[in-house]
């Protein structure tokens, strides 16, 4: 064995999360700082090439023995203490060496590597969350943050490592006191900024650095899943700059860019000041030009098909936000949507949740009359007259596929004007009103589901009131919520584009309505009672405002049914 092999040669320190297709045989930590040792060795052979290298050789055997010896300990609080000192002094010490002889890395290497064994060896406090008040008593949370911008990226990913299994989700529910402690104390630090600024100086080219970014944003994914509410600030702290730099950066699919989609998703979940600063950073372009490589070819993989839905997600999310709507029409986000739906790949799907996000609502007034200008409704109705076989991937259901549609037709109906209107009702008439005949289909297909459900939910409220229990307006909300999941959402928006039609001025279309009720037994007081339950319903995190007028639209579409 030479020298090189025997400086690379770290001890295991433990258990870590792998990456998916890692052995543990590639654990980066039991190579890192040897391997940074050695590539200065190579420039430092004009000192004392035997001295200093001999010295380093035996310590190196002397630190696996003495990692021999520790495995048997007990970790308590005073063994914690103990190494919690043990690192402040190595810290120390490199610092000190490093200012000294700055450029003879011989100097200084020793300490780096009773530097990276401490750190290694502090894995152990992640088995005992209740003792993390520790390192924030002791001060060390503020060491390691300031070991994220160490010169030497080695002891930077050392310490990325030990707060990805410190913060490690199932560690922190463990003992909830010790984790919020924890977290709180890497928040004040600014822990998301420093991460960043690490992650820039990082070469994925090189695997230990790439599994540094994997491990960076686990950690962050961590702390976001115990405290949601650090995704605004994670996000201001450069962390949404580097996430869309990164997933438009043009290196071929590997891992972290799923993660990054993963946690970019994350960011945005209900939170308007994410989809706000994305949309900011151009953001909604990023995704779009992202997204259009699935236009015409299926993803390659199960990984990038996750990656492509993690990206879709994000774009649906921000959406929600009237502003970014404009950024999607102007970065022709609706063109990209109407080809995927005609291509038929597996983008499909999702390609019509994303209208369905940018039309719904007055916000959406201008993308709806955009669609019908760009061909839209020649893809749409084809969509809304069958369910293909060819959408249903797993998991993916009819009703799914049903409720976009009826919903993009829904908000046509509710935001259109003039021409564009019209465009849209004389689809309605076509060969013998066969689109009516279909709504009138999906109506009663719907009725039933949610007649069921109704049934079944009575029979529960019975059975409550028998055991004495209160229904009160949380299980009402709940039952409501369980009618919707069932059926009822689609069925109100079915009736809201029957209702719409019949009050079109066109007496073809009433009638054929009011037929087909007629004919199947169906009745105009079950379609009022639907509506008047959707308009008591609406507008939820809407102004009283847009309430009360939309509440008011609806009535009077009602009373000419």
């Amino acid at each position: 064995m030479d020298v090189g092999e025997l400086l690379n040669y770290q001890p295991d320190r433990g258990a870590k999360r792998l990456r998916a297709g890692e052995d543990d045989d590639d654990d980066p930590r039991n190579k890192k700082a040897g391997r940074e040792l050695a590539r200065h060795l190579e420039g430092d052979d004009s000192e004392d090439p035997s001295g200093d290298r001999k010295r380093i050789l035996e310590k190196l055997m002397d630190d696996d023995e003495d990692a021999d010896d520790q495995e048997g300990e007990p970790v308590d609080e005073s063994s914690v203490k103990k190494m919690i000192l043990t690192f402040e002094k190595r810290s120390y010490k490199n610092q000190e060496l490093r200012i000294k002889f700055p450029d003879t890395p011989g100097r200084f290497m020793e300490t780096e590597l009773d530097l990276n064994d401490i750190i290694q060896e502090m894995h152990v406090i992640a088995t005992m969350p209740d003792l993390y008040h520790l390192l924030v008593e002791l001060n060390a949370v503020h060491s390691l943050l300031g070991l994220l911008s160490h010169e030497n990226t080695d002891i930077a990913i050392a310490v990325v490592d030990l707060l990805q299994e410190l913060t490690d989700i199932d560690t922190l529910h463990e003992s909830e006191e010790g984790a919020e402690v924890l977290i709180d104390s890497l928040l004040e630090g600014q822990v998301v900024a420093l991460l960043v600024q690490n992650m820039e100086r990082l070469d994925e080219q090189v695997k230990e650095e790439a599994d540094g970014v994997y491990n960076t944003l686990a950690t962050i994914e961590n702390m976001a899943e115990f405290k949601p509410g650090l995704c605004t600030e994670a996000a201001q702290q450069g962390l949404m700059q580097w996430l869309l730099k990164r997933i438009k950066a043009k290196i071929p699919f590997d891992a972290n860019k799923l993660y990054c989609s993963e946690v970019l998703a994350i960011l945005l979940q209900n939170n308007d000041s994410t989809r706000e600063l994305l949309g900011e950073l151009d953001g909604i372009d990023v995704l779009l030009q992202q997204l259009s490589v699935f236009k015409r070819h299926n993803p390659a993989t199960a990984e990038e098909q996750e990656m492509m839905e993690n990206l879709f997600d994000a774009l649906c999310s921000c959406l929600m936000l009237a502003a970014n709507r404009d950024r999607f029409l102007r970065g022709e986000g609706l063109q990209l949507m109407n080809l995927m739906l005609r291509e038929k790949k597996m983008s499909r799907t999702s390609a019509l949740r994303v209208l369905d996000h940018g039309m719904i609502g007055p916000e959406g007034s201008d993308n709806c009359h955009k669609f019908v200008d760009i061909l839209g409704l020649r893809t749409i109705f084809p969509l809304f007259m069958k369910t293909p076989k060819k959408m249903r991937k797993a998991g993916a259901a009819d009703k799914e596929h049903e409720e976009h549609v009826c919903s993009i037709i829904a908000s046509c109906l509710r935001n259109l004007k003039a021409q564009q209107r019209t465009r849209l009702l004389s689809k309605f008439t076509e060969n013998d009103c066969e689109k009516v005949d279909r709504l009138m289909e999906l109506h009663f297909k719907y009725l039933e589901a949610v007649q069921l459900a109704d049934k079944r939910i009575e029979g529960e409220k019975h059975d409550m009131v028998k055991r004495g229990e209160i229904l009160d307006d949380v299980m009402e909300d709940e039952f409501y919520l369980r009618r919707l999941d069932a059926g009822l959402f689609v069925l109100q928006l079915l009736c809201y584009i029957m209702v719409e039609i019949s009050n079109s001025g066109i007496s073809q279309l009433q009638q054929r309505v009011h037929q087909i009720l007629n004919l199947r037994g169906g009745s105009v007081k079950v379609v009022r009672h639907i509506m008047r339950e959707y308009a008591e319903n609406i507008g939820d995190g809407k102004s009283e405002e847009f309430k009360e007028s939309e509440q008011k639209r609806i009535m009077d579409l009602l009373e000419n049914f």
